[in-house]
């Protein structure tokens, strides 16, 4: 079993930033690519940033330059730092590791940007 838990998400001003973790533990051997997703109310889920095991990036066209994923793999951890938040980034955010074998997803994390 993998347990994927989040946290960072909260409550921040146009401009402002956050940054999320997400910490993969249980039974793993090893991971390929992990990844931040988010969906906004009445929206699909869509990609915000992923990560390959070799540190290959790719971000949505609409946060490049503003988000940064990242990843420890000594810790099972990918992270995203969020700068220059925009009302329009508000979502739950997700985290999804690739295992080869399978995803998992995380539980997801609010993001709100007050305008």
């Amino acid at each position: 079993q993998v347990q994927l838990v989040e946290s960072g998400g909260g409550l921040v001003q146009a401009g402002g930033s956050l940054r999320l973790s997400c910490a993969a533990s249980g039974s793993i051997l090893s991971i390929n690519a992990m990844g931040w997703y988010r969906q906004a109310p009445g929206k699909q889920r869509e990609l915000v940033a992923a990560i390959t095991s070799g540190g290959s990036t790719n971000y949505a066209d609409s946060v490049k330059g503003r988000f940064t994923i990242s990843r420890d793999n000594a810790k099972n951890t990918v992270y995203l730092q969020m700068n220059s938040l925009k009302p329009e980034d508000t979502a739950v955010y997700y985290c999804n590791i690739d295992l080869y074998y399978r995803d998992y997803w995380g539980q997801g994390t609010q993001v709100t940007v007050s305008s």
